[in-house]
């Protein structure tokens, strides 16, 4: 919180909208570059092949975040020259909107949300109602009144200000929280974790120790009888379109449950990022391909032109890169009822979730967050995975290759959870979902709204007064 006062106030002190962009851009720049560090991690996997693309990975990145932060300083400016209270609400209003375009724009890339900095406190519950982007806009309202009242020599504005958004948030979040039902006899399901380091992950003498220490933790006897087995992102080392592909070993090792498998598929010259669902004699009884890709990661924009020059994506292991699926899908499993599948980067976009045909049942994430590193990177995503759950009241299942696998409930609160960096298995009773919140029904437009009602709020009166 004092940082964002801090640049508010950089913001609305700059003497021109030029200086102001520069300030901007200077605090978008350095925040993303301490934020998003991990993004050099896929790099250093082959430091030979790809160690000098990780600087120029980095300052393009931060470079982006520098530009949406240099946009809202420098259109505070041009829109509220003359006042300064009207700049702090302004550039509050512009800050949020730039973080709405940044998850939109360009395929979106909502990571490092303002809000999030609230996931460990009730206030984040306040998202079940106004969405991430409403959470931001209260913030940055907080660290307005602390700025105006603070700097902006407006002591009882800015009070008054805090105040009221402090109040907001707390009831808000409250309001929001509500109990988890409860259910006697609830499905039991089993995260795997084999912790396969990316360095090692398709090592032709580790590709067999990865795949049957999956196969052992699979079948590892249990008070919890499992109902459902799940493997994280890419587990297999063998493609889910295979029809000699052993997946009967897979099916036979966990007895009676289901299994849930990620692994890679060819559909003639496509391949897929995929989950598959077994049935008890290893057919593939349910697909979902990946829809929302990681750009550069997982294909090229500008394939054409650029494959050309030899540029393939990092993960995909055929071809230049992976092909995207039709989109959001359920799988309907019996008794566990309906899953909402995601793989990895699917469960950072907020607004993506609820483009389902219906509501489901529990969202089921399997991840490969070993690009990621160990330090940041797993726990930013673990934390939107919690962000999502307190958003659409749904409890989500994450199992990932390296960690953090979680079971997380409905109110964003993990249940259990298997370390980072070790290999095991955790079998957990499935949470029940909440009713449907509020920001599953309406998504970002009522927020968009607001922001769109502030800025004519504040402008229409000054520019009516000047004629």
């Amino acid at each position: 919180m004092p940082g964002l006062v801090l640049a508010i106030v950089m913001g609305v002190s700059a003497a021109t909208a030029k200086p102001a962009f520069r300030r901007g851009f200077v605090v978008g720049f350095f925040f993303a570059a301490l934020t998003l560090q991990w993004i050099v991690e896929p790099f250093l996997v082959d430091i030979a092949a790809h160690g000098l693309l990780a600087p120029p990975a980095i300052i393009a990145m931060a470079s982006g975040f520098g530009l949406f932060w240099g946009v809202a300083f420098w259109a505070t400016h041009k829109c509220a020259r003359f006042s300064r209270p009207a700049r702090f609400v302004l550039l509050a209003v512009f800050l949020t909107g730039s973080e709405m375009l940044r998850s939109y724009l360009f395929t979106g890339f909502p990571w490092a949300l303002t809000s999030y900095i609230w996931i460990d406190t009730p206030l984040y519950q306040a998202a079940a109602l106004v969405g991430p982007h409403g959470v931001t806009f209260l913030t940055l309202l907080i660290a307005t009144g602390i700025g105006m009242a603070v700097f902006g020599h407006r002591v009882k504005g800015g009070v008054l200000v805090v105040t009221a958004m402090v109040i907001i948030c707390v009831f808000a979040g409250f309001g929001a929280t509500s109990d988890v039902p409860q259910a006697p006899d609830r499905p039991i399901v089993r995260l795997i974790q084999p912790n396969a380091s990316q360095s090692e992950k398709w090592d032709p003498q580790m590709m067999p120790v990865f795949y049957e220490r999956q196969l052992m933790l699979t079948s590892e006897p249990s008070e919890l009888e499992p109902d459902l087995i799940i493997w994280p992102e890419v587990a297999v080392p063998f493609l889910l379109s295979d029809k000699s592909a052993p997946f009967w070993e897979i099916a036979s090792s966990a007895g009676s449950a289901t299994v849930i498998v990620g692994a890679q598929r060819l559909d003639g010259p496509r391949a897929y990022n995929s989950l598959g669902v077994l049935g008890p004699d290893g057919s593939v009884d349910a697909i979902y391909d990946k829809k929302h890709l990681v750009p550069f990661g997982e294909y090229i924009p500008g394939e054409f032109f650029l494959n050309q020059f030899g540029l393939r994506a990092f993960t995909a292991k055929y071809g230049y890169g992976y092909s995207a699926g039709t989109g959001p899908a359920l799988i309907d499993l019996g008794d566990l009822g309906r899953a909402l599948p995601l793989i990895c980067y699917e469960g950072i976009f907020p607004h993506e979730l609820r483009r389902a045909e219906e509501r489901p049942d529990w969202m089921l994430m399997i991840t490969n967050d070993a690009w990621f590193g160990t330090f940041s990177g797993p726990w930013q995503h673990l934390a939107q995975a919690r962000a999502r759950a307190i958003e659409t009241g749904l409890p989500m299942v994450r199992v990932a290759n390296t960690g953090i696998s979680a079971v997380i409930d409905a109110n964003g609160i993990v249940v259990a959870s298997i370390d980072q960096g070790v290999s095991g298995r955790l079998d957990v009773a499935l949470p029940m979902a909440k009713p449907a919140t509020l920001y599953w029904l309406s998504g970002d437009i009522p927020v968009l709204l607001l922001l769109i009602v502030v800025v004519l709020g504040l402008l229409v009166p000054r520019r009516t007064k000047s004629h």
